[in-house]
């Protein structure tokens, strides 16, 4: 009877770990296809080239498809990969963590480059140059990297060399679980947290005055005003993946059947949604994007059929 129980017990559980998984790959590779269409579009457009706002958004966009291959590697190699080899777990999760703070700095860059077209139009060329965005997209990263940095000094020093050794299950919460980790992820995550919302909420007032002030380009002030709204949006949703731990702990706690409820949609609304949300919001919305990916799809379809006819 036990044995009997057993069995069925760890058929269910293979079961959860299976859809599970298969769910979040299907959401995983749905979301990263949507990205690369406008990933796509923005390379076989050269007009993007030589304009900040655009080339940090598609900044934006690769690194949360990025973001979003390494997370859920890192769901399914949870269940098909419990031994993980310590060293190449601690690079997934460096990789991981900096993608995942890239995304709120560069929505603040964007934020600034709208301020500074809005509210400094005379000198946005001078000071929004390409060359200038690509040394923010440098900084971005290297800012961005320093939190992953900081949690293996903290291993090194608090543990001993040996468990680079060794074999573990590669999640945050196993592989960094000293007291010290959790008190700098608050430390981290609150500094992150602080500076980009001044940043958001000081060039969205920004422009809220110049867009009151304006009388012959108030369009284009309200456009960015709501622009920076969007911002503020998409980064309250980035914002959520720094609470999938907290949730995770507090499911743990509860019964099997209520904690299968819990999960998915924990991981989707605060990982995997923010990711889908970011070129419905810019990219559609932007209407010179839009035109130009209807006109190379448009273009593609077209040759297609004529070739199709052809044959």
């Amino acid at each position: 009877m036990n044995s009997t129980m057993l069995q069925y017990s760890a058929q269910d559980r293979f079961m959860e770990a299976f859809v599970r998984n298969i769910i979040f790959v299907l959401f995983g590779i749905i979301i990263n296809f949507i990205n690369g269409v406008f990933v796509f579009t923005f390379f076989r457009s050269s007009i993007f080239y030589s304009d900040p706002r655009y080339i940090l958004y598609i900044h934006l966009v690769i690194n949360d498809m990025l973001m979003v291959f390494f997370s859920v590697t890192l769901s399914v190699m949870a269940y098909a990969w419990p031994k993980v080899p310590f060293s190449f777990c601690v690079i997934l999760l460096i990789i991981t963590a900096t993608t995942n703070n890239n995304t709120p700095l560069t929505l603040a860059g964007m934020a600034v480059e709208r301020y500074i077209a809005i509210c400094k139009p005379l000198h946005h060329h001078q000071i929004c140059t390409v060359r200038r965005t690509y040394i923010l997209i440098y900084l971005i990263w290297g800012v961005s990297v320093l939190p992953g940095l900081t949690d293996l000094i903290v291993i090194v020093v608090a543990r001993p060399l040996a468990v680079f050794t060794t074999a573990t299950l590669c999640s945050s919460t196993n592989v960094y679980n000293t007291p010290y980790h959790e008190e700098l992820r608050k430390v981290i995550n609150g500094i992150y947290s602080s500076v980009v919302w001044v940043i958001i909420v000081f060039t969205y007032c920004r422009v809220l005055i110049a867009a009151r002030r304006a009388s012959a380009d108030k369009s284009s002030a309200k456009k960015a005003q709501s622009t920076i709204l969007l911002h503020g949006a998409q980064l309250l949703f980035c914002m959520l993946s720094y609470i999938t731990a907290v949730i995770d702990k507090i499911s743990a706690q509860l019964p099997i059947d209520d904690r299968k409820k819990v999960t998915i949609p924990n991981y989707f609304v605060t990982n995997l949604l923010p990711r889908l949300l970011t070129p419905l919001i810019y990219g559609v919305r932007d209407k010179l994007f839009c035109n130009h990916m209807k006109r190379i799809f448009a273009c593609k379809i077209l040759l297609v059929k004529v070739e199709s006819t052809k044959q």
